[in-house]
């Protein structure tokens, strides 16, 4: 009997004030959720390219960060190690699941699920971009440098 995939949700409470990195939020939470299901599926191919297409959203994610935050005037310095800390521990995961070569038992799953949660709504959203709302929210919603590379 196959594990009910537990499925990350955006919820308004995730809100950091600000359209575009919102949005972004949303996205990648859907590509984790795509992620956790490969997981679930132990499927090779769709790992990696999960892995590949969070890895890339989130590289550009990050980037867009940093330009609202330089443009509004926010030290970034401390959030951009702990971003870089985050894709160290995307990647080390992507190699121990790699080296397991989709043969993990249900239990880890769950495990790998409940990581992954954690670390997009828990690490990323909730502890490290929620001290950036205040900033956020003192400009408009859909404020947004015409620097800021778009999303996809």
């Amino acid at each position: 009997m196959g594990l009910a995939t537990m499925v990350i949700e955006w919820t308004d409470q995730l809100s950091v004030g600000n359209e575009t990195i919102d949005s972004e939020h949303r996205g990648l939470i859907s590509l984790v959720n795509d992620l956790v299901r490969a997981i679930e599926k132990r499927s090779s191919s769709g790992l990696a390219l999960a892995f590949e297409q969070l890895e890339q959203r989130l590289c550009l994610h990050f980037a867009n960060e940093k330009e609202i935050a330089r443009t509004i005037g926010l030290d970034f310095s401390h959030h951009e190690l702990a971003q870089q800390y985050m894709l160290n521990e995307l990647r080390f995961l992507k190699g121990l699941l790699d080296a397991k070569n989709c043969l993990w038992f249900d239990g880890a799953v769950a495990h790998f699920a409940h990581f992954l949660k954690n670390w997009m709504i828990d690490d990323h959203i909730v502890r490290l971009d929620m001290q950036i709302k205040p900033a956020l929210q003192t400009h408009p919603y859909g404020f947004k440098n015409d620097e800021t590379p778009a999303h996809g």
